[in-house]
């Protein structure tokens, strides 16, 4: 999201300063991913009125303009006709340099000398409109103004990561709010006061589906004149990444990157009988969004629409219906409340992400429609010559209350391992907009602009956020005399075994395909022959849990040996997953690895091709880092080439199987040549006594290697 600097200001008293700003946002949380200093681009330009339009003698689509620059007429010849005598331009006076670094000279056009220039747009480097001059609002400035010094300019843009758990960040407001927290400034917005004008609005708005939408406001605005929006809201738009339209659409956007609202706007003569209703889609109904896309709605979809069809997709985009046109003139304004995973939903299943799905699916404040409405209804009447009717519309059948967590005393020290006393608790808390009560326990009441605080944990991570974890020193964690759990000892033994014996440890994906499990041919009775299916699966090919973790070491095996790599020794410690009694499906934790092309012989520089006995002999090396009695049986299991295969075994348990692999198989995927392999459950072995143990340290230096040297008998 793009945040400027200027507009924070206008929110909280925090420094002017970027390098100061953008450190504060990456301590509170928000990484910044760029920063854009923006200044006018152009140089000796000012504001003047046209005073004379005169045709040119010798071109008939030129006319010679004379313009009042406050010191005295000038004339210029310009091609343009979207302006005539008493409208506010710019000129650009011989010397100026205008975007791009154009400076400006005295040119004679056909024959009539135009020292300097009247510029559009585009040619100052302020937008991509180039189609007319750029007309200024009568009274923009006192003429003969420095046209860079009326613009919002310099300012600073950051570009700042929201994290998908902070909808309240998804704002000018909402960064700011986190600013003045963090500098101990107060944050303001006020709601704006609304003249209210026009007569009652006959509107009327019902909530059939108020799971979904639980508030939806409305407010009528008449007698609208639909124009551009003026140069500092088109500037500002801009700079947010957003294009400007309309003053009317361009309103909608302000006010949604300036609060986090989505807003959106109707033209109620489009609307059947002024009604709107909040309902979810009929079967095989269908919407004609603004994007000119005939949609196919679906029933769980959530749509505003009039008494007879859909006019919106909730949340997500407007329909072509009800759109704002050039003959709009009686607005309805829209600020509502959708349910967020509702949203998403809809979203991804049309495959639309605007900006107010990207605000609507984190959680939008559910009390900030008045606000939202209120500013939007004011910029209505300022820029677009709107009347306010009577009549705020707000449907709110369950009010969303804030709501209270309880945090233990101690209860932060315990997670940050920094003691915090219950005054320092209280005002970190307060500041960050919670309401506590107590000192420890703390009775803290959440703003509903943060839905994504619900437990103690959640508010300890506030603390730290606004304490700053670079304020957290380094310490040394308390632990047991043994060291690291057993588990993680068996876990860690087993990996430098592999490694030793030449393997390399690789992490393959979790999913795989049918064919992946066919080529094994597991038995019926073999519950790796039935994995577990994906709901939502990443695509189709790979839409199965994996049962085992070979079929991932072999596709290894295939990107290797596909770039030119002979001998491949890989091996993965990781879980499989296994129809259990329940929906969880069991989850054991295995050992395996896979071999294809040729090892060093015991003589110097014979190298043999891999097979069964070197599988095995990984078997040994493992038994014998884990201290376990080493136990094989020639046998045969699935994928495996018979009487090339035997069973592990440990206390007289099988867990699992050291071989070569079946031609067929390695086959399947793509591997010429013998593969020695072998998957074993390392449950059983995770769960043996006696393996971890206090073992005393050496009080003499480690030898890492020693010298012999033959020296005469008297040294």
């Amino acid at each position: 999201m793009n945040v400027s600097l200027r507009w924070l200001l206008e929110f909280a008293d925090i420094p002017n300063d970027p390098v100061d700003v953008a450190e504060a946002l990456h301590r509170m949380g928000h990484e910044v991913e760029g920063v854009e200093h923006i200044k006018a681009d152009f140089t000796g330009v000012i504001v003047v009125e046209v005073t004379g339009v005169a045709p040119h003698p010798n071109a008939d689509k030129l006319r010679v303009i004379t313009v009042d620059t406050g010191a005295g007429p000038h004339t210029v010849v310009c091609g343009a006709w979207n302006f005539d005598v008493g409208d506010t331009v710019v000129l650009c006076r011989v010397g100026s340099v205008l975007a791009g670094g154009f400076e400006v000279g005295d040119r004679e056009i056909r024959g009539v000398s135009s020292p300097g220039m009247i510029c559009s747009e585009r040619e100052l480097g302020l937008g991509d409109d180039h189609t007319g001059i750029l007309v200024l609002p009568t009274g923009y400035a006192p003429l003969g103004t420095d046209f860079a010094e009326t613009l919002p300019y310099p300012d600073v843009v950051f570009d700042v990561s929201i994290t998908p758990n902070r909808p309240d960040a998804m704002s000018i407001h909402g960064i700011a709010r986190d600013l003045a927290a963090y500098y101990e400034v107060d944050v303001h917005a006020d709601v704006p006061e609304v003249a209210v004008t026009g007569p009652a609005t006959a509107a009327v708005v019902r909530i059939e589906a108020p799971d979904g939408c639980p508030r939806f406001t409305g407010r009528e605005i008449r007698d609208v004149v639909l124009k551009p929006s003026p140069l500092w809201m088109r500037l500002r738009l801009r700079n947010a990444g957003q294009r400007p339209i309309s003053n009317v659409v361009d309103i909608t956007n302000y006010v949604m990157l300036e609060f986090g609202q989505p807003l959106h706007a109707f033209d109620l003569d489009k609307v059947p009988d002024e009604t709107l209703i909040v309902r979810t889609a009929a079967d095989g109904e269908r919407l004609t969004t603004l994007d000119s896309v005939d949609r196919l709605l679906d029933p769980r979809d959530l749509v505003i629409s009039g008494v007879d069809q859909a006019l919106a997709l909730a949340g997500v985009m407007g329909g072509e219906h009800s759109e704002i046109g050039d003959d709009t003139t009686r607005v309805l304004l829209e600020v509502a409340h959708f349910e967020p995973n509702g949203l998403l939903l809809t979203g991804k299943r049309h495959g639309l992400r605007s900006e107010a799905v990207a605000r609507f699916e984190r959680g939008v404040d559910p009390n900030l429609p008045p606000l939202a409405s209120a500013r939007a209804s004011a910029l209505l009447a300022e820029l677009a010559d709107g009347v306010v009717c009577e009549g705020f519309i707000d449907e709110y059948p369950t009010p969303i209350e804030p709501w209270t967590v309880e945090l233990p005393t101690g209860e932060a020290e315990r997670l940050i391992g920094v003691p915090f006393s219950p005054v320092q608790v209280t005002d970190l808390l307060t500041r960050l907009g919670c309401g506590v009560e107590g000192d420890g326990p703390f009775t803290v009441t959440v703003p509903t602009y943060r839905p994504d605080v619900t437990r103690p944990a959640d508010l300890v991570e506030e603390i730290a956020r606004l304490h700053g974890y670079d304020q957290v020193p380094e310490t040394l964690p308390h632990g047991p005399g043994l060291g690291l759990p057993r588990r993680d000892q068996v876990r860690r033994a087993v990996s430098r075994a592999m490694i030793g014996a030449g393997y390399s440890e690789i992490m393959s994906f979790s999913f795989l395909g049918e064919e992946d499990v066919a080529a094994f041919g597991y038995p019926e009775d073999d519950r790796r022959g039935s994995p577990v299916p994906v709901r939502n699966p990443l695509n189709e090919e790979q839409h199965l849990l994996r049962p085992s973790l070979l079929p991932g070491l072999l596709r290894a095996i295939r990107a290797n040996t596909g770039r030119n790599l002979d001998d491949v020794f890989v091996f993965e410690i990781g879980r499989v997953f296994l129809p259990g009694s329940d929906e969880i499906p069991d989850q054991p934790v295995r050992l395996a690895f896979a071999a294809r092309g040729r090892l060093e012989g015991p003589s110097w520089g014979v190298r043999a091709e891999v097979d069964a006995g070197d599988a095995s002999g990984v078997w040994e090396t493992v038994a014998a880092a884990l201290g376990v009695p080493l136990r094989v049986e020639q046998s045969e299991a699935p994928g495996f080439h018979p009487g090339r295969c035997a069973t592990v075994f440990v206390d007289g348990v099988a867990v699992g199987s050291v071989g070569e692999i079946h031609p067929r198989v390695a086959a399947v995927f793509e591997i010429d040549g013998r593969v020695a392999a072998g998957e074993i459950d390392l449950e059983r072995l995770l769960e043996r006594s006696g393996y971890a143990g206090f073992t005393v340290p050496s009080p003499f230096p480690p030898v890492v290697f020693d010298l012999a040297f033959d020296v005469r008998g008297d040294v």
